[in-house]
């Protein structure tokens, strides 16, 4: 774990402030505990626990003790479809009952488009949440057999493609592909394709022991009028493994968290290409309130100018949550074990109060950039018949504005050179040419002056005044 940040005062502060509030919530609400990590650059720097795994025992709370992750298993069914499309074993547009010939559910809804991989995976399916069996009420889940047998009974509840609609047995579906397509069970897979190659040793796909010495014991809600928390009962999964059985430690977690934002490797091995990681992590399902949206298996939302992605997780005695920033390389990871245990507030508040300055401190601001005083010949004016642009030095970088529009830094492009005379054009305005090149050309003859520039395919002339 990185511990360069220990001396920061500021990283210090941020903890001690998060610290202080967890603690009082879990006073004031009476919660047994929690462990969180933080992932920045591909490496977990911190990690800690609050309260007891086992109030009883007095057991604390660590980063290795084991929480039931929930429907955070989703993003692994996820994953393990996409490496098969990878290999090209399946296609996302694949209707389910290619490769499920069971699936004979109902569909209600008349032209309503057959029903894909893809929706699975981005809960556009129209599907019933459930599962024909009560068990998220009486705790017995359903095998694979007996969802084969009674999927037939069900029926679309909404028209595919028509809305986001969270379902369950979508997933679980989406884990029985993996079986058939792959020849092994859902657990073989994950564990030989992602677990073992991520080092993931304290993760289990299989229901585990209820008794095993690191899991924490799972607690119901703080009901009015009691004092004490119910223990709540262990249950398997069984037939809905793929959507919500897996259980894990804030370690392990973070070792795929690290997966999610890096390249596809782990180690030496490839487990998948670094595009269908970013295929996943891309809005395929956009809610009408702009802010929210689905990928290939994660949740995305808009917060606060960024772009997280992740998944939350509830089964009884637990509520776990996993988030990402591609952007600003980060991840926070929150497992709980209270049905009331509010995990995605604790992971909120550490992006807010310690993410920001652990990044300043690992990342310290760099050097100002000097430009290089050759670029001076490219400064100037310059004009075709659609408008104007001036290039300057700002900021250390060879930079073109339009100064005639009322704020020039809304749509700025930075040069960066590539060979002689030639630059690669960056810009955040999808509209100039990103990552093509600007081409100056210079008179052959007297001073070398620089007479145009080439802007991917177009010219703009150099120009006096205006």
């Amino acid at each position: 774990m990185n511990n360069q940040w220990q001396e920061d005062t500021a990283v210090r502060s941020g903890i001690d402030l998060f610290s202080a509030w967890v603690d009082a919530q879990m006073a004031y609400k009476n919660l047994p505990g929690l462990a969180a990590g933080i992932v920045v650059d591909k490496e977990l720097v911190w990690a800690q626990g609050f309260g007891y795994a086992d109030v009883a025992r007095q057991i604390p709370a660590t980063p290795d003790t084991i929480y039931r992750i929930a429907s955070i298993t989703k993003l692994f069914t996820a994953v393990a479809i996409l490496q098969l499309r990878d290999q090209g074993k399946l296609q996302l547009d694949d209707p389910v009952a290619s490769h499920l010939p069971w699936f004979a559910l109902q569909n209600s809804y008349a032209d309503a488009p057959v029903i894909t991989i893809r929706h699975l995976l981005t809960h556009t399916a129209g599907l019933p949440r459930e599962a024909q069996f009560p068990y998220w009420t009486d705790g017995k889940f359903p095998t694979l057999s007996q969802i084969q047998e009674s999927v037939g009974q069900q029926a679309t509840a909404v028209p595919p493609e028509t809305r986001f609609k969270y379902s369950n047995l979508g997933l679980s579906l989406a884990g029985a592909i993996v079986a058939q397509v792959s020849g092994q069970t859902y657990e073989e897979y994950v564990q030989e394709q992602l677990l073992r190659p991520l080092g993931m040793s304290s993760t289990f796909v299989e229901t585990l022991d209820s008794h095993h010495e690191r899991l924490a014991v799972g607690y119901g809600r703080r009901l009015p009028g009691k004092l004490e928390r119910e223990i709540m009962p262990f249950t398997d999964c069984q037939g809905i493994t793929p959507a919500a059985n897996m259980a894990t430690t804030v370690s392990d977690l973070a070792r795929f968290a690290i997966f999610h934002l890096s390249d596809g490797m782990a180690g030496d091995t490839r487990l998948l290409r670094q595009s269908t990681l970013r295929e996943m992590q891309r809005v395929h399902w956009l809610n009408p309130d702009w802010q929210t949206g689905w990928g290939l298996g994660f949740s995305i939302v808009r917060q606060k100018e960024k772009t997280y992605i992740g998944h939350g997780g509830a089964v009884l005695g637990y509520r776990t949550q996993l988030r990402l920033c591609p952007a600003e390389g980060t991840a926070v990871v929150v497992l709980t074990n209270a049905d009331d245990g509010d995990p995605l507030a604790y992971a909120e508040k550490l992006f807010a109060w310690v993410v920001p300055p652990l990044l300043a401190a690992i990342r310290p601001s760099p050097t100002p950039a000097q430009p290089d005083p050759a670029w001076q010949r490219y400064v100037g004016k310059y004009r075709d018949a659609w408008g104007d642009m001036q290039i300057l030095l700002h900021k250390g970088a060879l930079t073109a504005v339009d100064p005639s529009q009322p704020d020039p830094l809304l749509a700025t492009i930075q040069f960066v050179p590539v060979g002689e005379h030639t630059f690669r054009m960056e810009t955040e305005n999808s509209f100039l040419a990103p990552g093509e090149l600007a081409i100056f050309e210079v008179e052959a003859e007297g001073d070398g002056r620089v007479t145009r520039v080439r802007l991917g395919n177009t010219f703009m002339e150099r120009v006096e005044g205006w």
